[in-house]
């Protein structure tokens, strides 16, 4: 008889009389020749029907998803979720399901409902979507991290050193999972009853130049150095390639974060950090985290010859269902809803299509928190704005993604801006692609004067027109006469009124968009 979950009953009677009235049931199907498998089954039931656990470790059991019922009709349980305490009732341990798996198969529990005006919720949601927020559990990521992880455990396990190389575009949680991956270390190493490693990490963006790391290995690790004569290097290579009597065992970890700053022309500092874990009697854990994907291959030959090339682990871009998730991990713990469901899988999307970087996506959604409060300090007492809709997103979403060109026009001085919002009036106006000096520069002195300023002569208007010309903005024809001379866009204009949309000065000059 195949296994069946256990149903939830409220007395030991019903659960009883249920497992009966199933057999009767099942033994009149099969005919009179079975009555003897029905009465021997219920001999068995009412056996065990005496041990019916009582209400309390029913509970208990119900609580437990791996709970089941044999064919004799007797309870089994998985030891790995439920075992006896000390009083005989069963213990439930809990599982390794995810806040939000638990939360969402409890029927008892209840969202609390997120009130948009109360400054302490909104400060509570932005620090959940901060960056500089680590959450305890580091989700998508964990073959990655189980690799670091394996790699240092096999280290200190065998006494010997090595270098490991973490490479990845920006964003896809390196830095995040090696400081995870530190923790564990040093967790594992108490455990297993090894020494737990020293841990020194660098940032290379604070280094004045790139030879300065070793001073910073010294200053730390080894500051009984830090007076010698010799450079820091060196002081390095001879402490590691001599058998030292005073050993304390202790393994060295060192991470070098934004390890793309060490670069320099001849590759020297890289080449020589790397032989550093290579050396006799190095005791170094060395782990390096960059952008560059191919920096092992490219600026370390010397090394890959002397068959001492770091280990390779390789971060990809996050994708839609990874950004989602994490964007959920975070919001869970907050206990109630934020935003729209397709709000937030709109920007994991939109993310992942152009990037796969997850501090994007966290950045984005931030903005996204402030478009709905700007909205939300407009509103009246009657809107009710519960939540981050869909629109609120996508204004976010334009703002993070906006074109470079859109920056080029929003950086240009006024009067330019003025000449390419005259342009595209014109041509939505009068249905065209083109036009000349004379023609654009009569549309310019119109918004001039509609804005009440006053607008440069022909001379500097056509100079200004050459320097856009220069930027790749307008493209300015020859002719005999400087106001025939043939103007069109070498942009779309649609990036010209997004940009100009954002400047204030340029609300009135784009009323024509809504004729």
């Amino acid at each position: 008889m195949p296994v069946s979950k256990i149903p939830s009953f409220s007395s030991g009677s019903e659960l009883g009389s249920a497992v009966v009235n199933d057999l009767e049931i099942a033994g009149r199907c099969q005919g009179s020749s079975t009555n003897w498998k029905r009465s021997r089954s219920q001999s068995a039931l009412k056996s065990s029907i005496k041990s019916v656990p009582s209400p309390a470790k029913r509970i208990a059991l119900r609580r437990c998803s791996n709970a089941i019922v044999d064919s004799k009709g007797e309870i089994k349980l998985d030891l790995q979720q439920c075992c006896d305490d000390s009083n005989g009732e069963p213990r439930v341990v809990p599982s390794s399901k995810t806040l939000r798996e638990e939360r969402s198969s409890d029927p008892c529990f209840q969202r609390s409902t997120w009130n948009p005006r109360d400054p302490a919720q909104i400060q509570a949601v932005k620090e959940a979507l901060h960056v500089a927020s680590a959450p305890d559990n580091i989700v998508c990521r964990e073959d990655e991290q189980k690799s670091i992880l394996d790699f240092c455990k096999a280290c200190i396990e065998q006494d010997k050193s090595g270098s490991l190389y973490v490479c990845g575009c920006p964003g896809t949680g390196k830095s995040l999972s090696v400081k995870k991956v530190k923790e564990l270390l040093v967790l594992w190493a108490k455990e297993a009853g090894f020494q737990a490693p020293e841990v020194l990490s660098i940032n290379c963006t604070l280094l004045t130049k790139a030879s300065e790391i070793f001073s910073k290995v010294i200053e730390k690790l080894h500051p009984h150095l830090k007076n010698n004569s010799c450079s820091p290097l060196q002081d390095l290579q001879k402490l590691y390639s001599q058998k030292r009597q005073l050993s304390s065992g202790k393994m060295m970890m060192i991470i070098v974060d934004e390890m793309d700053y060490l670069r320099t022309r001849d590759h020297q500092v890289l080449h020589d950090l790397f032989m550093l874990s290579t050396l006799p009697y190095s005791q170094c854990i060395l782990i390096g985290i960059a952008n560059t994907i191919d920096l092992a291959d490219r600026f370390l030959p010397r090394v890959e010859s002397l068959n001492c090339k770091p280990n390779v682990v390789t971060y990809c871009a996050y994708s839609k269902d990874q950004i989602l998730k994490i964007i959920q991990q975070r919001l869970i713990v907050l206990g109630y809803d934020i935003f729209e469901p397709i709000a937030l899988e709109f920007c994991a999307r939109k993310v992942a299509a152009a990037s796969g970087d997850m501090r994007k996506a966290l950045d984005v959604c931030r903005s996204a928190i402030e478009v709905f409060e700007a909205e939300l300090r407009l509103a009246t007492n009657k809107e009710e704005l519960k939540i981050v809709r869909f629109d609120h997103m996508d204004i976010a979403l334009s703002r993070a993604f906006k074109p470079l060109i859109v920056d080029t026009i929003q950086s240009l001085p006024q009067h330019q801006q003025i000449i390419l919002c005259s342009v595209v009036k014109f041509f939505w106006q009068c249905k065209k692609n083109a036009t000349t000096i004379g023609e654009l520069n009569r549309s310019y002195s119109e918004i001039c004067k509609g804005n009440h300023i006053p607008p440069v002569g022909m001379l500097e208007f056509t100079n200004m027109c050459r320097a856009l010309s220069d930027q790749g903005l307008l493209n300015v024809g020859q002719a005999k006469e400087i106001k025939q001379k043939r103007v069109t866009l070498k942009i779309d204009g649609s990036d010209v009124i997004f940009a100009l949309k954002e400047i204030r000065f340029f609300n009135n000059c784009l009323e024509f968009l809504n004729k």
